[in-house]
């Protein structure tokens, strides 16, 4: 799969209150939840936001509670990837747990710009920032997580194994 959208850029430790305000957490709707995706970093991300486009940040991105809240909104937002320099653990796995690309590539992170346009590899582990012309590897996505991304997550593969048993 190959990703290719605008850089949104955001710094070190944004938390997953920030992707998605607590005070918006009493709906279920992914929709819902992609009008609120970065209003307390970002108020204007929403109506800026393409899908396919990626958010790049820094170290420890997703930190705080452990809901599957704030990488549901934003792949409900339509961001294809998330880059970072680090990721919290628990965002990281909740992130492949609902079939969102995540790449930790610290170099990428650092010299992608906000509104580049970045292109991502998924298969084939290369990130490239098509605006700047550099590009940087990364270990390429394959296997059960390759899997999880391509089905739209742990949900949506269990339904698909479950029915091909039955």
């Amino acid at each position: 799969m190959i990703a290719r959208g605008r850089a949104h850029k955001y710094g070190d430790h944004v938390d997953t209150d920030a992707i998605i305000p607590a005070r918006h957490l009493d709906t279920t709707d992914p929709a819902e939840m992609a009008t609120h995706c970065m209003e307390d970093v970002d108020a204007d991300f929403v109506s800026r936001a393409q899908a396919g486009d990626m958010i790049v940040a820094g170290k420890n991105f997703g930190c705080g509670s452990s809901r599957e809240h704030a990488p549901i909104a934003i792949k409900a937002a339509g961001i294809s990837c998330v880059i970072a320099a680090g990721f919290a653990r628990i965002f990281y796995r909740n992130s492949f747990n609902i079939g969102l690309p995540i790449i930790e590539q610290a170099d990428a992170a650092a010299a992608i710009n906000d509104g580049d346009e970045v292109e991502v590899d998924l298969e084939n582990g290369l990130i490239r920032d098509l605006t700047s012309g550099e590009e940087w590897a990364f270990a390429a996505l394959t296997g059960p997580v390759a899997e999880l991304i391509e089905v739209g997550g742990l949900v949506e593969l269990t339904r698909r194994k479950l029915g091909a048993e039955s």
